[in-house]
């Protein structure tokens, strides 16, 4: 098999996409400071009847389902043993590594009192399914931190140069350096495998949280297997979130594109995707819920775009050996996946929760929208400033038109 060097991108760093995604941040930046200043009723719509919105369901739950390529990915790499798709692990893993990182952040600008964010760990609610999501998201996160610290490793483990008073310590840097990337070589596995088991953990325990609103939550969403069905829709999201960021990523800097390998992920998500439509479709037979579909309202009509724009068409779309085989092809498949997923899980914990205690429907506050989206833009940014200075993408490759 071809070795694919990983290599640093040395791109022009502050393009044109870079200075707006700055923009963004600016904007954002200033939305925190008003939310930190100001309180949560300052910037936001939310309250004691709406005690969430869009920082929860986008910000959270969103994103804690699209970096979920990360464990995907090295399960089918390094725990299946298939060093076919290894090309793919590095950027699947910092696409998790940020993901997981701005979920947090996202917290401590939801909560009401963010710096008691640590509580937890110290005080135990075995009872709380919340407890259990927050001590699974912050192992995981420094999972991912340790899973990354040999990409980091690789590029300076050499070429440490302190100068003036510091320059005695660019050998001890360097010897800790290379310590660090022995010791992990032989023990990752371990952390490969913690990542999986913890990933499955929260990823299904984010739909066990709207467990206990029967009475609040549509009859389209609420269903008993909802954590089942969060965990399959994180699974079958993965490998489309690794095409979608990888096809950007390639496109954009011109790098190697890795066709084939993403061409391969596409039929794992043929199956990951036709399970979760069979449960999907099935719960809602059983449960006799599919009465609700042809009322016209506007949870239905979401719950429509979900399932057929973001499930079934690009499930379609991908049993097509033509489509496959077509970077465009599989690109808007992966889109309408990613979709998929993003709107289920706006409609769970938005469109379909409607608190008994208010009448009046929610909608962002600019301030809402503008922490979102700058949280967002920081992501991107960050994401172009590693893989521009360290050895996360395989080396430059002759494009094809």
């Amino acid at each position: 098999m071809m070795e694919h060097k990983k290599k640093p991108v040395r791109n022009k760093f502050w393009t044109p996409g870079v200075l707006v995604l700055a923009v963004f941040m600016a904007a954002g930046a200033i939305a925190v400071i008003a939310r930190f200043t100001g309180g949560l009723g300052y910037v936001s719509n939310l309250s004691n009847a709406r005690p969430w919105g869009i920082w929860i369901g986008i910000d959270v739950a969103s994103g804690v389902a699209l970096a979920a390529g990360g464990f995907t990915t090295a399960a089918l790499a390094h725990i299946l043993g298939r060093h076919y798709y290894e090309p793919i692990v590095r950027p699947a893993l910092l696409t998790a590594l940020l993901g997981y990182t701005f979920v947090v952040l996202g917290l401590l600008v939801d909560i009401g009192r963010s710096w008691a964010i640590w509580k937890p760990m110290f005080n135990w609610n075995l009872n709380s399914v919340l407890f259990e999501v927050a001590m699974c998201v912050m192992f995981y996160l420094t999972v991912l931190y340790i899973e990354f610290i040999p990409v980091v490793a690789e590029q300076f483990k050499d070429r440490i140069n302190l100068p003036g008073l510091f320059s005695k310590l660019n050998t001890p840097i360097s010897s800790l350096l290379k310590f660090a990337d022995a010791i992990l070589g032989k023990l990752m596995w371990i952390f490969i495998i913690a990542g999986v088991v913890l990933s499955c953990m929260h990823q299904s325990s984010l739909g066990s949280l709207m467990l206990i609103a029967p009475t609040k939550l549509h009859p389209l969403w609420y269903t008993p297997i909802l954590p089942l069905l969060f965990l399959i829709s994180a699974f079958a999201v993965g490998y489309p979130m690794v095409v979608f960021e990888t096809t950007i990523v390639s496109s954009s800097l011109n790098r190697n594109s890795e066709m084939k390998i993403l061409t391969h992920s596409t039929r794992i998500t043929i199956g990951l995707l036709g399970i979760y439509l069979a449960f999907k479709i099935g719960d809602i037979y059983v449960r006799d819920t599919w009465k609700y579909l042809l009322d016209g309202t506007f949870q239905t009509n979401s719950f429509l775009a979900e399932i057929v724009l973001g499930a079934i068409v690009p499930w379609l779309m991908l049993l097509s050996g033509k489509v496959r085989r077509s970077r465009k092809g599989i690109f808007t498949a992966s889109a309408l996946i990613i979709g998929g997923v993003v709107l289920n899980r706006i409609n769970v914990f938005l469109v379909g929760y409607t608190p008994s205690v208010t009448g009046t429907r929610y909608f962002p506050a600019p301030g809402e929208i503008f922490i979102t989206l700058g949280l967002i833009a920081a992501l991107m940014f960050i994401y172009r400033f590693l893989i521009t200075y360290l050895p996360v993408l395989s080396g430059p490759e002759e494009v094809s038109s």
